[in-house]
Protein backbone atom coordinates (compact mmCIF):
# COMPACT_ATOMS: atom_id res chain seq x y z
CA UNK A 1 0.00 0.00 0.00
CA UNK A 2 1.47 3.41 -1.27
CA UNK A 3 0.31 4.84 2.64
CA UNK A 4 2.07 2.10 4.48
CA UNK A 5 5.40 2.91 2.63
CA UNK A 6 5.18 6.59 3.14
CA UNK A 7 5.19 5.65 6.67
CA UNK A 8 8.78 5.55 6.36
CA UNK A 9 11.51 3.58 7.65
CA UNK A 10 12.45 3.54 11.33
CA UNK A 11 16.29 3.73 12.11
CA UNK A 12 17.77 -0.32 12.95
CA UNK A 13 19.95 -0.67 15.41
CA UNK A 14 23.00 0.63 12.98
CA UNK A 15 21.91 3.79 13.89
CA UNK A 16 22.52 3.27 17.12
CA UNK A 17 25.98 3.68 17.65
CA UNK A 18 26.23 7.12 15.93
CA UNK A 19 23.25 8.36 18.02
CA UNK A 20 24.49 7.37 20.91
CA UNK A 21 27.31 10.46 20.33
CA UNK A 22 24.54 12.62 20.33
CA UNK A 23 24.12 15.10 23.41
CA UNK A 24 20.47 15.18 21.81
CA UNK A 25 19.90 11.95 22.20
CA UNK A 26 18.71 10.01 25.29
CA UNK A 27 20.24 6.67 25.32
CA UNK A 28 18.38 5.42 27.93
CA UNK A 29 14.51 6.58 26.17
CA UNK A 30 15.99 5.81 22.33
CA UNK A 31 14.72 9.37 21.37
CA UNK A 32 15.95 12.36 20.29
CA UNK A 33 15.25 15.18 23.21
CA UNK A 34 14.82 18.68 23.33
CA UNK A 35 16.32 21.14 25.80
CA UNK A 36 13.09 21.85 27.00
CA UNK A 37 11.27 18.04 26.98
CA UNK A 38 9.64 18.45 30.10
CA UNK A 39 7.62 21.23 28.71
CA UNK A 40 6.97 18.74 25.69
CA UNK A 41 5.82 16.24 27.39
CA UNK A 42 3.26 19.04 29.51
CA UNK A 43 2.19 20.57 26.24
CA UNK A 44 1.38 16.76 24.80
CA UNK A 45 -0.53 16.40 27.72
CA UNK A 46 -2.67 19.72 27.53
CA UNK A 47 -3.29 19.31 23.62
CA UNK A 48 -4.39 15.88 23.66
CA UNK A 49 -7.78 16.55 25.06
CA UNK A 50 -11.55 16.13 23.75
CA UNK A 51 -11.82 19.71 23.08
CA UNK A 52 -9.14 19.79 21.10
CA UNK A 53 -10.13 17.00 18.63
CA UNK A 54 -13.70 18.43 18.67
CA UNK A 55 -12.05 21.55 17.08
CA UNK A 56 -10.17 19.59 14.57
CA UNK A 57 -13.24 18.21 13.27
CA UNK A 58 -15.34 21.84 13.34
CA UNK A 59 -15.49 23.32 10.01
CA UNK A 60 -13.79 26.69 11.41
CA UNK A 61 -13.93 30.05 10.10
CA UNK A 62 -11.65 30.70 6.73
CA UNK A 63 -9.30 28.02 6.87
CA UNK A 64 -9.09 27.67 3.74
CA UNK A 65 -9.12 30.29 0.66
CA UNK A 66 -12.20 30.97 -1.07
CA UNK A 67 -10.53 31.06 -4.55
CA UNK A 68 -7.11 30.01 -5.64
CA UNK A 69 -4.55 31.98 -4.26
CA UNK A 70 -2.32 34.66 -6.97
CA UNK A 71 0.63 32.51 -8.58
CA UNK A 72 3.12 33.02 -11.05
CA UNK A 73 4.67 30.61 -13.52
CA UNK A 74 8.13 31.48 -12.63
CA UNK A 75 10.74 32.00 -15.63
CA UNK A 76 13.44 29.48 -14.92
CA UNK A 77 15.56 30.66 -17.45
CA UNK A 78 15.65 34.00 -15.32
CA UNK A 79 15.93 32.49 -12.21
CA UNK A 80 19.53 30.17 -13.65
CA UNK A 81 20.77 33.63 -14.84
CA UNK A 82 24.04 34.04 -13.02
CA UNK A 83 24.13 37.12 -10.87
CA UNK A 84 25.29 38.08 -7.42
CA UNK A 85 22.12 38.00 -5.14
CA UNK A 86 20.52 34.74 -4.05
CA UNK A 87 17.18 34.05 -5.45
CA UNK A 88 14.34 32.19 -4.75
CA UNK A 89 11.00 30.71 -5.49
CA UNK A 90 8.86 29.75 -3.15
CA UNK A 91 5.50 26.74 -3.23
CA UNK A 92 3.54 27.58 -0.45
CA UNK A 93 4.05 26.50 3.14
CA UNK A 94 8.14 25.34 4.08
CA UNK A 95 9.15 24.52 0.23
CA UNK A 96 11.25 26.95 -1.59
CA UNK A 97 14.26 27.15 -4.21
CA UNK A 98 17.04 28.55 -4.01
CA UNK A 99 20.03 29.92 -5.97
CA UNK A 100 22.69 30.79 -4.47
CA UNK A 101 26.12 30.89 -6.08
CA UNK A 102 24.50 29.43 -8.80
CA UNK A 103 23.99 26.05 -7.09
CA UNK A 104 20.35 25.35 -6.87
CA UNK A 105 19.27 24.06 -3.62
CA UNK A 106 15.19 23.02 -2.65
CA UNK A 107 14.42 22.56 0.96
CA UNK A 108 11.92 20.54 2.53
CA UNK A 109 10.00 19.29 -0.99
CA UNK A 110 6.27 18.66 -0.68
CA UNK A 111 4.84 18.38 -4.45
CA UNK A 112 1.90 16.08 -3.82
CA UNK A 113 -1.83 16.72 -3.08
CA UNK A 114 -1.79 16.47 0.27
CA UNK A 115 0.70 16.55 3.05
CA UNK A 116 -0.68 12.78 5.11
CA UNK A 117 0.28 9.27 4.46
CA UNK A 118 -2.93 8.73 2.58
CA UNK A 119 -4.21 11.19 -0.23
CA UNK A 120 -7.96 12.22 1.02
CA UNK A 121 -6.14 13.61 3.98
CA UNK A 122 -4.49 17.15 4.41
CA UNK A 123 -5.10 18.54 1.08
CA UNK A 124 -2.99 21.23 -0.20
CA UNK A 125 -4.82 24.21 -1.48
CA UNK A 126 -4.33 24.32 -4.88
CA UNK A 127 -1.74 22.57 -7.14
CA UNK A 128 1.90 23.32 -7.30
CA UNK A 129 2.98 26.14 -9.66
CA UNK A 130 5.54 23.60 -11.23
CA UNK A 131 5.98 20.07 -11.37
CA UNK A 132 8.57 18.04 -10.36
CA UNK A 133 10.10 17.23 -13.86
CA UNK A 134 9.41 21.69 -14.21
CA UNK A 135 12.68 21.98 -11.98
CA UNK A 136 15.46 22.79 -12.86
CA UNK A 137 18.35 20.21 -12.01
CA UNK A 138 18.66 20.42 -8.82
CA UNK A 139 21.73 20.42 -6.55
CA UNK A 140 20.98 19.82 -3.09
CA UNK A 141 17.77 18.93 -1.23
CA UNK A 142 17.85 20.04 2.48
CA UNK A 143 15.49 18.35 5.01
CA UNK A 144 14.54 19.83 8.26
CA UNK A 145 12.43 16.87 9.93
CA UNK A 146 10.45 13.95 8.90
CA UNK A 147 6.56 15.10 8.99
CA UNK A 148 4.49 15.00 6.20
CA UNK A 149 4.31 18.04 5.14
CA UNK A 150 8.20 18.31 5.02
CA UNK A 151 9.11 15.17 3.72
CA UNK A 152 7.32 13.78 1.09
CA UNK A 153 7.65 9.93 -0.31
CA UNK A 154 6.48 10.79 -3.47
CA UNK A 155 8.56 14.31 -3.85
CA UNK A 156 11.72 12.48 -2.72
CA UNK A 157 11.24 8.97 -5.38
CA UNK A 158 11.26 11.73 -7.98
CA UNK A 159 15.02 11.95 -7.27
CA UNK A 160 15.84 8.54 -7.07
CA UNK A 161 17.79 8.85 -10.88
CA UNK A 162 18.62 12.41 -10.41
CA UNK A 163 22.52 14.02 -8.71
CA UNK A 164 21.03 15.60 -6.17
CA UNK A 165 22.29 14.87 -2.95
CA UNK A 166 20.62 15.11 0.45
CA UNK A 167 21.14 16.78 3.79
CA UNK A 168 18.99 15.49 6.78
CA UNK A 169 18.80 15.67 10.43
CA UNK A 170 20.19 12.71 12.13
CA UNK A 171 17.85 9.46 10.54
CA UNK A 172 16.23 10.92 8.26
CA UNK A 173 18.33 8.75 5.98
CA UNK A 174 16.37 6.06 7.06
CA UNK A 175 13.35 7.32 5.28
CA UNK A 176 15.22 8.15 2.34
CA UNK A 177 16.92 5.10 2.05
CA UNK A 178 14.10 2.86 2.22
CA UNK A 179 12.31 4.80 -0.47
CA UNK A 180 15.26 3.96 -2.96
CA UNK A 181 17.70 7.15 -2.20
CA UNK A 182 21.58 5.57 -2.20
CA UNK A 183 23.00 6.62 0.97
CA UNK A 184 25.74 7.46 -0.42
CA UNK A 185 24.24 10.61 -1.38
CA UNK A 186 22.80 12.20 1.84
CA UNK A 187 24.42 13.38 4.23
CA UNK A 188 23.19 13.29 8.24
CA UNK A 189 24.07 16.08 10.67
CA UNK A 190 23.66 16.76 14.31
CA UNK A 191 23.15 20.08 15.61
CA UNK A 192 25.76 22.61 15.07
CA UNK A 193 27.59 19.80 12.52
CA UNK A 194 28.61 21.34 9.31
CA UNK A 195 29.34 19.55 5.90
CA UNK A 196 31.13 22.30 3.06
CA UNK A 197 30.84 21.44 -0.37
CA UNK A 198 30.89 23.88 -3.90
CA UNK A 199 31.39 27.06 -2.00
CA UNK A 200 28.72 26.34 0.44
CA UNK A 201 28.36 25.61 4.00
CA UNK A 202 25.57 23.46 5.17
CA UNK A 203 25.08 23.67 9.24
CA UNK A 204 22.20 21.78 10.84
CA UNK A 205 21.11 24.06 13.76
CA UNK A 206 18.53 23.75 16.79
CA UNK A 207 15.08 23.62 16.72
CA UNK A 208 12.60 22.83 18.99
CA UNK A 209 10.18 20.44 17.84
CA UNK A 210 9.69 16.69 17.34
CA UNK A 211 9.47 13.84 14.94
CA UNK A 212 7.54 10.92 13.90
CA UNK A 213 5.21 9.49 10.91
CA UNK A 214 3.38 7.05 12.42
CA UNK A 215 2.16 8.44 16.42
CA UNK A 216 3.43 5.20 17.74
CA UNK A 217 6.99 5.92 18.00
CA UNK A 218 7.81 9.62 18.43
CA UNK A 219 11.51 11.06 18.33
CA UNK A 220 13.34 8.53 16.47
CA UNK A 221 15.03 11.09 14.12
CA UNK A 222 16.26 14.26 14.38
CA UNK A 223 15.19 17.59 13.72
CA UNK A 224 16.45 20.82 12.96
CA UNK A 225 16.69 23.91 11.54
CA UNK A 226 19.77 25.25 8.85
CA UNK A 227 22.35 27.63 8.26
CA UNK A 228 23.74 27.92 4.85
CA UNK A 229 26.55 30.02 4.11
CA UNK A 230 28.93 30.94 0.92
CA UNK A 231 31.36 33.92 0.60
CA UNK A 232 28.40 35.91 -0.70
CA UNK A 233 25.37 34.68 1.00
CA UNK A 234 23.76 33.81 4.65
CA UNK A 235 20.76 32.45 5.06
CA UNK A 236 18.51 30.87 8.05
CA UNK A 237 15.61 28.35 7.70
CA UNK A 238 13.98 27.86 10.86
CA UNK A 239 12.09 24.14 9.94
CA UNK A 240 9.51 23.98 12.60
CA UNK A 241 10.68 25.21 15.89
CA UNK A 242 8.59 26.61 19.38
CA UNK A 243 10.47 29.36 20.44
CA UNK A 244 13.89 29.14 22.51
CA UNK A 245 16.99 30.45 23.29
CA UNK A 246 18.44 28.28 20.28
CA UNK A 247 17.51 31.47 18.17
CA UNK A 248 19.54 33.92 19.97
CA UNK A 249 22.66 31.44 19.92
CA UNK A 250 22.28 30.62 16.23
CA UNK A 251 22.41 35.05 15.37
CA UNK A 252 25.37 35.65 17.52
CA UNK A 253 27.35 32.69 16.28
CA UNK A 254 26.43 32.86 12.92
CA UNK A 255 24.20 35.68 12.02
CA UNK A 256 23.10 38.23 10.95
CA UNK A 257 21.92 36.66 8.20
CA UNK A 258 20.67 37.83 4.39
CA UNK A 259 17.31 36.29 4.99
CA UNK A 260 15.30 34.36 7.71
CA UNK A 261 13.13 32.00 6.28
CA UNK A 262 10.75 31.48 9.48
CA UNK A 263 7.71 29.55 10.35
CA UNK A 264 4.88 31.46 11.07
CA UNK A 265 1.69 29.62 10.81
CA UNK A 266 -0.07 26.67 12.12
CA UNK A 267 0.34 27.84 15.58
CA UNK A 268 -1.97 27.53 18.71
CA UNK A 269 -1.44 28.31 22.47
CA UNK A 270 -1.72 24.79 23.04
CA UNK A 271 1.01 23.60 21.06
CA UNK A 272 3.14 26.69 21.18
CA UNK A 273 6.49 24.96 22.43
CA UNK A 274 6.73 23.29 18.97
CA UNK A 275 5.42 25.95 17.01
CA UNK A 276 5.84 29.72 17.65
CA UNK A 277 3.31 32.17 18.10
CA UNK A 278 3.55 35.48 15.64
CA UNK A 279 5.34 37.90 18.16
CA UNK A 280 7.63 34.41 19.10
CA UNK A 281 8.14 34.35 15.12
CA UNK A 282 8.93 38.23 15.02
CA UNK A 283 10.82 37.87 18.11
CA UNK A 284 13.07 35.06 16.84
CA UNK A 285 13.84 37.65 13.58
CA UNK A 286 14.93 40.24 15.88
CA UNK A 287 17.55 37.10 18.04
CA UNK A 288 18.99 36.07 14.34
CA UNK A 289 19.99 39.25 13.60
CA UNK A 290 18.02 38.80 9.79
CA UNK A 291 17.80 41.39 7.53
CA UNK A 292 14.93 40.26 5.90
CA UNK A 293 11.89 37.71 6.97
CA UNK A 294 10.64 35.33 4.45
CA UNK A 295 7.73 33.95 6.22
CA UNK A 296 6.59 30.24 5.54
CA UNK A 297 5.00 27.62 7.27
CA UNK A 298 1.69 29.16 5.61
CA UNK A 299 -0.78 29.52 2.54
CA UNK A 300 -1.32 25.66 1.71
CA UNK A 301 -2.28 23.08 4.50
CA UNK A 302 -5.06 23.37 7.05
CA UNK A 303 -2.84 22.21 10.19
CA UNK A 304 -4.00 24.15 13.29
CA UNK A 305 -7.27 26.63 13.70
CA UNK A 306 -6.55 29.94 12.66
CA UNK A 307 -7.88 31.63 9.62
CA UNK A 308 -5.64 30.84 6.57
CA UNK A 309 -4.37 34.02 6.15
CA UNK A 310 -4.10 35.27 9.62
CA UNK A 311 -0.19 34.51 10.06
CA UNK A 312 0.53 37.00 7.24
CA UNK A 313 -1.66 39.30 8.58
CA UNK A 314 -0.60 40.04 12.04
CA UNK A 315 2.94 40.35 10.43
CA UNK A 316 2.39 42.36 7.36
CA UNK A 317 0.76 44.59 10.67
CA UNK A 318 4.04 43.92 12.84
CA UNK A 319 6.02 44.54 9.49
CA UNK A 320 4.59 48.40 10.08
CA UNK A 321 4.44 49.10 13.68
CA UNK A 322 8.24 46.99 14.74
CA UNK A 323 10.20 47.41 11.31
CA UNK A 324 9.93 44.06 10.13
CA UNK A 325 11.42 43.74 6.91
CA UNK A 326 9.03 41.07 5.06
CA UNK A 327 9.94 39.88 2.13
CA UNK A 328 6.27 37.87 0.90
CA UNK A 329 6.17 37.15 -2.69
CA UNK A 330 3.20 35.16 -4.61
CA UNK A 331 3.27 31.62 -4.99
CA UNK A 332 5.76 30.92 -7.91
CA UNK A 333 7.32 34.64 -8.21
CA UNK A 334 11.20 34.54 -8.44
CA UNK A 335 12.74 36.67 -5.69
CA UNK A 336 16.36 38.08 -5.51
CA UNK A 337 17.36 39.03 -2.22
CA UNK A 338 18.48 42.59 -2.63
CA UNK A 339 16.59 46.59 -1.44
CA UNK A 340 14.92 46.50 -4.92
CA UNK A 341 12.36 44.27 -3.69
CA UNK A 342 8.81 45.53 -2.86
CA UNK A 343 6.04 43.39 -0.92
CA UNK A 344 2.21 43.40 -2.27
CA UNK A 345 0.07 42.25 0.05
CA UNK A 346 -1.68 40.31 -2.34
CA UNK A 347 -3.66 38.02 0.10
Amino acid sequence: MVGCAAFGTRPGKEFQEKFAQSPNYDKNEKVFVNRQQEAIKEMRKRAMSFSTFKEWFSKGENRTPTQPLPEVKPDLAEFLKPSDHLKTIWFGHSTFLLNMDGKIILVDPVFSGSAAPFSFMVKRFQKTVLDLSDLPEIDYIVISHDHYDHLDMTSIQFFIDKKARFLTPLGVSSHLVGWGIESSRITELDWWQKHSVDGIEFIATPAQHFSGRTGLKDNETLWASWVLRSDKHNVYFSGDSGYDVHFKEIGEKYGPFDIAFLECGQYNEKWKEVHMLPDESMQAYVDLKAKRFFPVHWGMFVLAFHAWNDPILKLQEASVSRGINLVTPRLGQIVSVNDDYKNEAWW
